[in-house]
Parts: structure tokens; sequence; C-alpha cells
């Protein structure tokens, strides 16, 4: 059984290799969902994310003769990091096999503390059945991710954080992928305040806990899909199962639309960089079914790469109607382009881009298309310069998809 005293050993060895990540009150988030908000930043950690924690501690447990074999572990890029550190505390080798569809800053984080990087498979569930394999084969000691009791308390070690500058804490919200997380803060939560509310939040697409809950028992998804890829686990932890039933009050799921908007509002209102996964716990608080309640949102990571990051701002845009395009029919004259851009400007519109097509009719002088991306407020300015468009004469101005 998982008991204060090993929350309380746990936490005193972390301590040797965390970060202070102390809580965040956002005015913004408060204000959205009516309850008091503050963000638990382990997106801030050493590696980028909380895995650190039960990495560090499960490696510090293990004896010598373990510890000489070399490790190997299996992730999606975060329990990469905090395995691949740790072992390079103890001058261990490690090896870590990561889905094939691991974000680059994470397999070239988790190679810079020295680690052997193996791709393999497309989800976590793949990478880590070939990574048990590399155990049974080469004699290596096996670190599991979740399903790991030392593991898990290592993870817990957050809960005792935000219940000592917290101690009146209402609920606290947890990513859950395997459960790893959720089990060890929810476990110790309870334990230091028993009427703490625990919700666990998943992805849409990836929503194996709920699944397993709802049936009382383990299950595998027999697929999963879903932008937060550091919670892509077709199955949650089997021995850790129990505990989540117990401590575990309610599963909130989240789309991935939910995730763009979130990072959105996370970069603009607390200039931070959360990956998706980190997400899922401030884009649950829409979910939220009480109000007047102090709430901490856990933000589990930040490992995301500038690709993945400039996609997510401009489908946020997108979404938010920041950014749109119009297509508008006009004569082939002079003067016509810029009766446009001086209607967008005086809308305090913001022309991105203009695409000019002569060919759009057979009788040009009457008819061209002119395709214009434009940067606005949000949809009610966005409503305003449509309606400016078509009140100066534009009659067929029609929104169209984004032209990038």
């Amino acid at each position: 059984m998982l008991e204060l005293e090993d929350f309380e050993q746990a936490t005193e060895i972390v301590q040797k290799v965390v970060r202070p990540t102390n809580l965040v009150y956002s005015d913004y988030f408060s204000e959205m969902c009516g309850n008091k908000v503050y963000l638990k930043p382990e997106n801030m950690q050493l590696t980028g994310a909380y895995k650190i924690r039960g990495a560090y501690y499960k490696i510090s447990t293990l004896t010598d003769e373990e510890r000489s074999r070399g490790l190997v572990a299996a992730s999606a890029g975060n329990h990469a990091q905090g395995v691949a550190y740790a072992a390079k505390a103890y001058g261990c080798k490690a090896t870590i096999v990561m889905p094939t569809t691991t974000p680059l800053i994470k397999v070239n984080r988790t190679e810079s503390y020295g680690a052997t990087v193996v791709l393999y498979g497309n989800v976590y569930d793949e990478a880590a059945a070939y990574a048990k394999k590399l155990a049974e084969e080469e004699g290596m000691t096996f670190i599991h991710p979740f399903d790991d009791f030392t593991v898990a308390t290592g993870q817990g070690t957050i809960a005792m954080e935000i219940i000592k500058e917290l101690p009146l804490v209402d609920a606290i919200l947890i990513p859950v992928g395997g459960g790893g997380l959720a089990t060890g803060v929810s476990t110790l939560a309870k334990l230091l305040k028993p009427n703490v509310q625990i919700i666990a939040v998943e992805p849409a697409g990836a929503n194996s806990l709920q699944c397993s809950l709802e049936a009382g028992e383990v299950r595998t998804m027999e697929h999963i899909q879903t932008i937060a890829d550091g919670t892509a686990v077709k199955t949650p932890g089997e021995s850790i199962f129990p505990y989540l039933q117990k401590n575990v009050d309610r599963v909130i799921t989240v789309e991935d639309d939910e995730l763009v908007v979130a990072f959105l509002d996370m970069v603009e209102n607390h200039k931070m960089v959360v990956e998706n996964s980190g997400l899922l716990t401030v884009a649950a608080l829409k979910h939220l079914d009480f109000k007047g309640k102090k709430v901490v949102s856990i933000l589990s990571g930040g490992n995301t790469d500038i690709i993945t990051i400039s996609n997510i701002i401009q489908n946020g845009l997108i979404m938010r109607d920041r950014i749109f395009t119009v297509s508008v029919m006009l004569p082939d004259k002079p003067g016509e382009l810029v009766r446009v851009a001086q209607t967008i400007a005086d809308a305090q519109g913001n022309v991105v881009k203009l695409e000019h097509n002569q060919f759009v009719s057979v009788d040009r002088n009457h008819k061209v298309e002119l395709k214009v991306t434009i940067e606005a407020f949000g949809t009610e300015h966005k409503q305003k310069i449509i309606n400016a468009l078509k009140a100066h004469g534009f009659d067929e101005t029609v929104e169209t998809g984004i032209m990038m």
C-alpha cells in the first residue's frame, strides 16, 4: 500500500533535483470559470515535466546491481527525459524506446542527457512492448512510466507541495495518460485532505481511464487519436488501477480543439508554453460544475517542438476568428483593389495575404476574384469587416477556407 511515510521519503529525495514550481494564481482562468484557479507549472521543471520526480525516486531505490545492468524505459518523451537525467546522475546507462510520433525536441533532449533513443511504434503501448522485450533479451532494468508504485509515489510529491502551499484547496485537476501521476497525487491528497475533490482529465480520443472506471476493470482501447501525445495511452496501469478507482472522484474528457484554444490562452495570458497533455487540466476548467472553489490545475509538461507550436497557434487564431479569409468579386479595373484594402483598413482589419484571380470568369472586365486573408480581434470584429465590405458594394463577399 502507498502510505504517508512513503511520500514523505520520496519528497525528501526528489527535492535534490526538482525546481520549485510554486502555484500561479490565474486571473484570466478564474474569471473564465468562476473559480479561484491556481496553476501548478510542472512545465518549468528541469526536464520540462513532472516525470523527473518519479524517475529519480525510482532509480534512487534500485540496488547497485540493478543500475549496473543498465536501464530501459518506454516513453512519449517526458518520462524518457526523467529517466535519462536520473540515470546520468547515478552514473548508469539508459536506453529509451519512444514512439515514432514523438516530437523532435523530446528526442533531442533525451539524447542530450546521455541516453540512447530507439524510435519504435506509433503509440506508447507499442514502444513499451518493445522496451520490455529489450529488457528481457539484454537483462536491463525496466523503468515503467506509470504502472509502478515507486514511480507513482515520486509523482505524488506534487500533492505535498500543493497542499502545503494551498491548504484550503477544494479540487485538483490532474492530466491522465497511464495514471501514474493521478495515482500518486490523488492518493497523497486524500491522505492529507480527505474531502479534496480529485478530477482526472483525459483526451476525448484517448479516454482509457474513463472507459476502465465505467467498466469496473482495466480496459484497452482499440484505437486512440489525440494531439496530446503525452497522454496517448491505450491501457491504464493494472497495478495502480485500484488506487484510481478509490481516489478519483470524476473524469473529464477534452476535445483536441479545446487544447488548441487553451494553448493560445496560456501563451497570451501567462506567457507560458505548455504541451497539449499539460493543457488538459486548463481546457477542463470550462467543464467544471461548481463555482467559487479553490482549484489547482497541474500543468504536467512543456516539451513541444516549434513546428507544433506554430501549427497550434495558427489553428487557434483561426478558431478564435482572429484570422479569416474572404472572397470578394469585383471588376478588373484600376482602383478596385485599393478600394477593398481601404474598406478593410477603415474597419481596423489587417490584411495578411492577397490572391488575385483573373480567370474566375470569361468576362474579366465584369468580374475577377480577390481572396483576402485578414487579421481581426475576434468574432465580432470579423463580422464587422465582412459587413463593411458588403456595405461598400462588394455584395458577393463570402467567407472561404483559410489561405495561408
